[in-house]
């Protein structure tokens, strides 16, 4: 297979996964070559994602690093093969390879789990109430640039409403149910378009009231990816520069326990529903 010019943030990941296998077995690229018949930058190659490599050849590299987690090898077979474009490559030129990138992981996420204090999820988003976001952007945004993100937002809400839908819990702190972006009648619809999601039976929802107090991720976004197997998960966070992706073990299991904690200082589902039809009726 031919060179990848730029891989994208799923192609990187493999190859960073079979790299820690790797090293998790004590082997140096050169010798894990040697055992391969193959040369050594050509391993390096697949552990920058910049060259292709087939579900056989993960295999391959698996068996000759002594993996024995089957579901992890299956998992990573699945994601090798020639490189992979999708509706978000159409935004390559326009967009930051950030939001490309976390387009591409939602759309192969076996689930999603998001934390907002102080904005709605982006997938919950209405068009009104991103397009009032984009025009608070530092530096302010061209009108073309305004129109480019939203339709790659609108583009993104799909993932939601195809045949075969992810999971999707979001946790939203009471603040940002209650930010003025838009003005009053942009207010109202997005309250409203909450409550219709809400409705949909893979969409959990739910809302950290005020007064709560303290709870662990006050003041952070979190998109937390599910992956095939919890090796495989993903944490976005935003930050002022872009978007920021982690994928360490151990920062894993941290946002997963923020996140599990923040649910359980949120009301019920119902409750919630509850709080956001009479924020919508007072707006």
């Amino acid at each position: 297979m031919p060179p990848v010019g730029t891989p994208s943030l799923r192609q990187r990941r493999l190859g960073a996964e079979l790299r820690k296998l790797r090293e998790r077995a004590g082997l140096t690229a050169t010798a894990a070559a040697a055992r391969l018949g193959v040369n050594q930058g050509r391993v390096s190659m697949i552990e920058t994602g910049r060259s292709p490599v087939s579900a056989e050849r993960v295999r391959s590299l698996a068996l000759a690093y002594d993996c024995a987690d089957a579901d992890l090898v299956d998992a990573l077979a699945a994601m090798a093969g020639s490189q992979t474009h999708g509706w978000w490559d159409t935004y390559r030129d326009y967009l930051p390879v950030g939001l490309i990138d976390l387009a591409e992981l939602e759309y192969n996420a076996s689930a999603l789990r998001v934390a907002l204090v102080v904005h709605i999820p982006a997938l919950l988003q209405t068009t009104d109430h991103a397009r009032a976001l984009f025009r608070e952007s530092v530096p302010a945004l061209r009108p073309y640039e305004i129109e480019h993100r939203i339709s790659h937002r609108i583009k993104r809400q799909e993932v939601l409403h195809r045949d075969d839908p992810p999971p999707y819990s979001a946790v939203i702190h009471e603040c940002a149910l209650h930010m003025g972006y838009g003005g009053p009648a942009t207010v109202r619809a997005q309250l409203h378009h909450l409550l219709d999601m809400s409705e949909l039976s893979h969409v959990t929802m739910r809302v950290i009231p005020f007064g709560k107090g303290s709870f662990p991720g006050t003041g952070q976004s979190i998109d937390y990816l599910v992956g095939p197997v919890p090796q495989l998960d993903t944490v976005q966070l935003d930050a002022h520069h872009g978007c920021e992706f982690l994928d360490a073990e151990a920062q894993l299991e941290k946002y997963r326990l923020v996140l599990d904690r923040m649910e359980e200082n949120a009301l019920k589902p119902a409750e919630s529903r509850d709080l956001i039809n009479r924020i919508a009726q007072s707006v």
